[in-house]
């Protein structure tokens, strides 16, 4: 007999909608492109022909409606991987249980997710304002591992490889990797540069960056940049991709992370139109998503 999941599981509120995003079913497309910002919502959705919904609720903003015929949805994360646990659940709970019996569906469906985001880069010739696409998600975050996953044989070397290049200070992270869908990260090849993102759970220290506070791993950011394992390297690192792609891995979903280059790391450069190099990914990126 199929296990009824509890009302303190999965919430729904008064009007039949998934706690934290307070979306229906039905008012989710298939294909979700994920941004962090919420105000970065408005800045995709006004390329739709059509808007059909926008719901919100605290930092977490959808939009709902169609380029052509091609329904989308653009959802707002807000900063970090606790809330990709959020958000990716409730993703995976609109089309994969029935919220009136509360059990989980006989057919499942998968979702395409895009994330249109910006990062910091770790490589010298990844030039502020490009873009890249995450071929894989490297997490110093910890949030996977509360999960039970499997890792391909290519992942699990990854892995390996990293953890004999990559000091980590004691008791700091236990690493986890995934590579993106395949499927879509195959879209999104001329005019990208591509390599592993690393997903790191804070913004200062986590990333190097110092200003009062003395960091326990001083050499991390070396490290990073120098990683080589056959053809891949570390191209950049942010906070959220390596959660996006472990949440797919579990839940049975396809998911590729972009990002605008809105800092480079070794040149010490920061954009200096950061606004102007996400629309530009928007624009770039919706032109593909639409297609697909």
């Amino acid at each position: 007999m199929d296990k009824r999941i509890a009302e303190s599981e999965l919430i729904i509120n008064s009007r039949g909608a998934v706690y934290h995003l307070d979306v229906r079913p039905e008012e989710l497309a298939d294909t979700i492109i994920t941004v962090g910002d919420p105000d970065r919502v408005a800045a995709v959705s006004q390329h739709f022909d059509k808007i059909e919904g926008k719901f919100q609720h605290r930092e977490f903003v959808t939009h709902t409606g169609y380029i052509g015929n091609k329904r989308l949805s653009v959802v707002s994360t807000g900063i970090g991987t606790d809330n990709i646990d959020i958000v990716f659940n409730e993703l995976d709970a609109l089309v994969n249980i029935d919220f009136n019996t509360r059990l989980v569906k006989e057919n499942l469906s998968s979702l395409n997710i895009i994330r249109l985001g910006t990062s910091g880069a770790l490589q010298e010739g990844i030039p502020v304002d490009s873009f890249v696409v995450s071929s894989h998600g490297l997490g110093l975050d910890n949030l996977m591992n509360y999960y039970a996953f499997d890792n391909t044989e290519e992942e699990k070397q990854l892995l390996e490889a990293f953890r004999g290049q990559v000091a980590l200070y004691p008791g700091s992270a236990f690493p986890a990797i995934f590579a993106a869908g395949a499927s879509l990260f195959d879209k999104f090849q001329e005019g990208f540069h591509h390599g592993i993102t690393v997903t790191c759970p804070g913004f200062y220290a986590p990333q190097g960056r110092v200003l009062r506070g003395t960091l326990s791993n001083p050499n991390l950011i070396d490290n990073l940049t120098r990683f080589s394992y056959n053809h891949h390297r570390i191209s950049n690192f942010e906070m959220e991709t390596s959660a996006m792609y472990g949440m797919c891995r579990v839940l049975g979903h396809q998911t590729v992370s972009i990002s605008a280059i809105v800092a480079n790391r070794i040149r010490q450069e920061f954009s200096k139109d950061g606004g102007a190099a996400v629309q530009a990914l928007i624009k770039k990126g919706l032109e593909i998503i639409a297609t697909l």
